[in-house]
Parts: C-alpha cells; sequence; structure tokens
C-alpha cells in the first residue's frame, strides 16, 4: 500500500545566472538580397526565446525517475522572452515511509501557483536549473527529453508525513512512449561516443598523466553509467538513460576541450 500526502510550498522566485545568447555563424556565399519593407500588413517579428536549445523538448511532458516514478512537469518561466527561468508545475516523489521502511510512500510538492527553478547557466555543458524546494532542494540538467538530477548525500526527509526520498537520476518518458524512438537514440549516443573519443583527444594531448587520468574518468563514468541506467524502465529496449548520460559526459568535456584549446 502506498501512502500519498500533499505538501504546499510557498511561491518562489530565484535569481538564474544569466546565459549568454549564443551567435549562429552565417553561411558563406553570396551575401543575402536586402529585405523588402515591411507593409501594414506585416506580422511583428516573433521574439526570440531566451531557453537553452533542448529545453523545448521537456515542456508540458511529464517526465518520470527511471521512466516509471514520481512524476515532474515543467514549463516556460514566464511571457517574458528575457525570462531563462522554468516553472516546475508538478513534482511527486516515490520514497518510503521513515517508521516502516517496507512501506512506499509518496509526496506531491505543490504550490500557490508554480515554483520557480532559476537558470544557473551550463556550467557543465548542459542548461542548468535549480529549485530551493523547502526540505528538498532540488538541482537538474536539461537533456533531450529527460533531466539528470545529481546524486545527493542524503535523501528528502518529510517528517510531517513520514516519507523520504530522493529524486537523484534520469528523469524521462516511460517506455511506450520512447518505443517510436529507439533509432533516433541510438544515433544520439552515437554521436555522443564520437564528440567524446574527440574531447579526449584533445584533451590528452596535454601530458601523459593527463591521458591515463582521462582514460581512468571515462572508465569510473562508464561503470556509473551502467549502475545508473539498470534500473531505468525498458532500458534494453530503448537505451535511453544511456545514450542521455552518454550526451551530458559529451557536453561536459566538448567543455573541456574547448577551454583546453584556448588556454593554448
Amino acid at each position: 500500500m502506498i501512502r500519498r500526502f500533499a505538501l504546499l510550498a510557498a511561491a518562489m522566485l530565484l535569481a538564474g545566472a544569466a546565459l549568454a545568447q549564443v551567435q549562429l555563424p552565417s553561411a558563406g556565399g553570396d551575401a543575402p538580397p536586402k529585405a523588402a519593407k515591411p507593409t501594414g500588413d506585416s506580422k511583428p517579428a516573433e521574439k526570440k526565446d531566451a531557453h537553452p536549445a533542448g529545453v523545448a523538448s521537456i515542456l508540458g511532458k511529464t517526465l518520470k525517475l527511471n521512466g516509471v516514478a514520481g512524476s515532474l512537469t515543467l514549463s516556460k518561466g514566464d511571457n517574458d522572452a528575457k525570462d531563462k527561468s522554468l516553472k516546475i508545475e508538478k513534482l511527486t516523489l516515490s520514497g518510503e515511509v521513515i517508521s516502516n521502511p517496507s512501506q512506499k510512500c509518496e509526496i506531491t510538492i505543490a504550490a500557490d501557483g508554480a515554483m520557480a527553478a532559476a537558470n544557473e547557466g551550463s556550467p557543465d555543458g548542459l542548461p542548468r536549473y535549480a529549485a530551493d524546494i523547502p526540505a528538498c532542494p532540488l538541482s537538474f540538467d536539461v537533456v533531450t527529453g529527460g533531466i539528470i538530477v545529481p546524486p545527493q548525500t542524503r535523501a528528502c526527509v518529510f517528517q510531517a508525513a513520514d516519507c523520504q526520498a530522493s529524486p537523484s537520476g534520469v528523469w524521462g518518458p516511460d517506455t511506450a512512449s520512447l518505443a517510436e524512438e529507439t533509432k533516433a537514440i541510438a544515433k544520439d549516443r552515437s554521436r555522443s561516443e564520437a564528440s567524446i573519443a574527440e574531447s579526449l583527444k584533445i584533451l590528452g594531448k596535454r601530458s601523459k598523466g593527463a591521458a591515463a587520468e582521462l582514460d581512468k574518468e571515462q572508465s569510473d563514468f562508464n561503470a556509473m553509467r551502467d549502475e545508473t541506467c539498470r534500473d531505468y524502465q525498458g532500458e534494453a529496449v530503448h537505451g535511453f538513460c544511456d545514450a542521455r548520460l552518454t550526451g551530458a559526459r559529451a557536453a561536459l568535456l566538448r567543455k573541456q576541450a574547448a577551454k583546453a584549446k584556448k588556454d593554448e
């Protein structure tokens, strides 16, 4: 039997670290013709979305930890095009009863409105957000179709509800939702593996010691990925967790490699 509880948390506004706008290089060739002057019937230019690439893939979707537990729904933080924050519309954590760990429990964290998740830039190569949830601060990186919540030293404890839970891990779609995406997921993983190999090649040129350390880090990552994704529902079929963690590793190494080349 699962005990279910609902908590009301005060609405929070968090100040996010601003992300620099990405400038796309112009294509080569002849200069494009001058644009015609707008007429009275012309539509106003659409506002650019301030959110980083990849965020659109999770908005309004129901994400689950390991594709099966709890639920998380996110939306854009504001109608203002300059607002980079997200809103947590719903967050349910699945855990265990503190007084009787053999029993399962669920905590639904809600607010008078949605909770703000502030943008914190891309410290490890992926868009990062953080929400100051009482008893359970939440920080996560956005990947295509899901989020990654880093490991926590201890579970979130909700004493009043006699329930404890941890949001750590990969949140994404369930197996049924991923049934038609297996080929695309496999291609994503292949591209990430190639990116990792290229970045390791660049970073390993610094010294023999650096190359050896990178080999160890990569081996540790592979072990962590296998252990983390073991619990994702239907992982052997779709490989979603594996591909997204590999993509996160690729993003981190690309950032490190870019810095290394800049410092040369």
